[in-house]
């Protein structure tokens, strides 16, 4: 059973930092592509950035430079690093295994908020 655990969500003022983990079960989690997306208030999630087992990672447009996706294979963990936050970068942030599917769906966690004040 795949279970995904985000954390280190909050409030933070724009301009400010946080980082989020993922804590990751029931998958060869070091073969597998880990991604972060986000949903805004009233938007569709949106994905946000991209590892592979090997560490290579992608970003969309609107955070790279300012985020930073990383992974511990030994710990089934994956993180997100956000800097420079702005107010838009405000949503309920996920991770999830790219590669697989439930029900046609990839699978959720119950997701970390991140509010960023202006």
């Amino acid at each position: 059973q795949v279970q995904l655990v985000e954390s280190g969500g909050g409030l933070v003022q724009a301009g400010g930092s946080l980082r989020l983990s993922c804590e990751v079960s029931g998958i060869i989690f070091s073969i597998n592509v880990m991604g972060w997306y986000r949903q805004a208030p009233g938007k569709q999630r949106e994905s946000v950035a991209e590892i592979t087992g090997r560490g290579r990672t992608t970003y969309a447009d609107a955070v790279r430079g300012r985020f930073t996706i990383s992974r511990d294979n030994a710990k089934n963990t994956v993180y997100l690093q956000l800097d420079s936050l702005k107010p838009e970068d405000t949503g309920v942030y996920y991770c999830t295994p790219i590669g697989l599917r439930i029900n046609g769906d990839h699978y959720w966690g119950q997701g970390t908020q991140v509010t960023v004040s202006s």
